[in-house]
């Protein structure tokens, strides 16, 4: 039993409905909130996000993705690399330390519905669905990124180096720090 600090009045509040599957496509989303953190096994890690979807029918909704950076099969980091490679040049952020710069930049997500991976064992008639993230491009389908190059004008004197981030407790990337 708990005790609730002051009465609950469910008549003034309207109930929680179960959220349906998002239906497969392309949306457009921004990341709100990133980290990482350790696989299941306990031999790597993955950075997880978590998507506003930002307009249409759907705005409000969640997505979640995971992209596992740290593991001892390559192959497997190789596609997280991509991955991430897709979202830093969806966004217009290609050199990036901490996932925090790729936050509230807008970009397209292409879903698809999938059986729940945790549901394998199961017969297919008894497997849930889930959504499942397939791929990353630039909202509306253009480029984003910034140019690294100056413009010829600001060439012809010694550009000023650029801010250095406030120090941290560790220099190394956040894809690749133990959780």
């Amino acid at each position: 039993m708990a005790q609730l600090n002051q009465t609950f009045d469910a008549s003034g509040v309207a109930p929680a409905a179960p959220l349906e599957l998002l239906p497969p496509g392309r949306y457009a989303a921004q990341i709100v909130q990133s980290e990482m953190r350790a696989t299941r096994a306990g031999n790597g890690q993955y950075l997880w996000l978590e998507m506003d979807v930002i307009e249409g029918s759907h705005q409000g909704r969640k997505i979640w993705d995971q992209i596992n950076l740290v593991n001892p099969n390559q192959q497997t980091v190789e596609i997280a690399q991509r991955t991430l490679s897709a979202i830093c040049h969806a966004v217009g952020q290609l050199q990036v330390s901490d996932s925090e710069q790729l936050h509230f930049h807008p970009l397209q997500v292409t879903l698809a519905v999938e059986p729940d991976s945790r549901d394998k064992h199961l017969p297919p008639q008894e497997q849930r669905k889930q959504n499942k993230v397939k791929g990353y491009a630039p909202l509306g389908g253009a480029a984003t990124a910034r140019p690294a190059a100056a413009p010829p004008a600001a060439a012809a004197r010694p550009a000023a180096p650029p801010p250095r981030p406030a120090p941290t407790a560790s220099a190394t990337p956040p894809w690749r720090r133990a959780g």
